[in-house]
């Protein structure tokens, strides 16, 4: 079953077998205020929605099988329609401000040795429309969404035109209506993706999962850095900076005893020069099967001593969440191989 986000009104009225054309663009404004259900499209004629409901059941191609909820993190797993499944968190902020964190593909080929959903594979891309139905899906649950970042299951990067079209499908104003200076794209440094996103000129904020500014380090828990050692990646991050002028955040996902010493703070202020960057600290969430441990809480603070004498721009992130592994690099599904 296909989905009916990003589509054109055409597109729709021929999938559902429509009559009248106008009737297509009624279910697309049904979609974006969250009627999911056909009996409940109450502007179509009643056999019409008693046909469709019949023939698809939801006007989405894709369901929710499980919530889970805790510390103001909720994550849904959604099956697609060829059995699939992914899953993707509404994270809130204590401030009324709710963020969708969205999947890309499922499951993931770049293999990082500390994230859970490397250990999936790639077992597929993402379409657009099975992108933008997870954010359909968070705002059903029933709080505005006003900002999402693509760091969920994947990399968004390498499934580039589906990604790009789900943004420019959610920033729509007759749509979903987000600034494009709202959404982030995390990647782990795919440059042929950053030198892309750089020629799109589409004003999203950029995040890069760096982990470490060492290449001997970054390679033997990255790969993608053995294609794309850090000299390459900050040449790209430069070029990406030129053009948007914005400040890019660099992810740094603390390992215990792995990239917190003092050496490890001088390597990433070395890598922020030239570079208006912002680093998000985030001690490494437990995933008991990667062999990593988090970090304690005084290496945390000496390496944020580090930073503050290297004078380097710096958050540090708690990630909620982690009693549901829902928080950065938790996520992982079944897959239908697994099944």
């Amino acid at each position: 079953m296909e989905s009916l986000f990003c589509k054109s009104n055409e597109e729709i009225a021929s999938i559902l077998n429509l009559e009248k054309p106008f009737q297509a663009k009624i279910i697309y404004q049904n979609l974006i205020r969250g009627v999911f259900d056909f009996n409940a499209m109450t502007s179509l004629p009643k056999a019409l929605r008693e046909r469709l409901s019949a023939e698809r059941g939801s006007a989405l191609s894709s369901k929710v099988i499980r919530k889970e909820e805790a510390q103001s993190t909720i994550k849904l797993a959604v099956e697609l329609a060829d059995g699939d499944i992914i899953e993707c968190v509404r994270l809130s902020d204590g401030e009324n401000r709710h963020t969708a964190c969205l999947s890309s593909q499922v499951g993931c080929a770049m293999g990082c040795a500390f994230c859970k959903t490397g250990t999936m594979g790639l077992v597929r891309n993402l379409t657009t429309g099975e992108i933008i139905e997870q954010f359909a899906h968070l705002s059903a649950l029933g709080e505005r969404i006003s900002h999402i970042v693509f760091m969920g299951m994947g990399e968004a990067l390498a499934n580039f035109t589906s990604a790009m079209d789900a943004i420019k499908e959610l920033h729509r104003e007759d749509g979903f209506g987000i600034s494009y200076r709202k959404m982030t794209i995390s990647t782990c440094g795919l440059v042929p993706g950053i030198r892309k996103l750089t020629e799109l000129d589409i004003p999203v904020r950029l995040a890069v999962s760096l982990v470490s500014a060492d290449d001997e380090t970054r390679s033997s828990i990255m790969r993608i850095n053995k294609a794309h050692p850090l000299h390459e990646l900050k040449n790209a991050l430069i070029s990406f900076q030129r053009h948007q002028d914005r400040r890019i955040t660099l992810e740094y996902c603390m390992l215990g005893d792995v990239n917190t010493s003092h050496r490890n703070a001088e390597e990433l202020a070395q890598f922020c020069k030239g570079l208006d960057a912002l680093v998000n600290l985030i001690p490494w969430n437990p995933v008991p099967e990667l062999g990593f441990k988090a970090p304690e809480e005084n290496e945390i603070k000496a390496f944020e001593n580090d930073l503050k004498k290297l004078r380097i721009s710096y958050t540090i992130r708690r990630s909620k969440g982690q009693s549901i592994s829902g928080a950065c690099g938790q996520l992982a599904t079944e897959t239908k191989r697994e099944k």
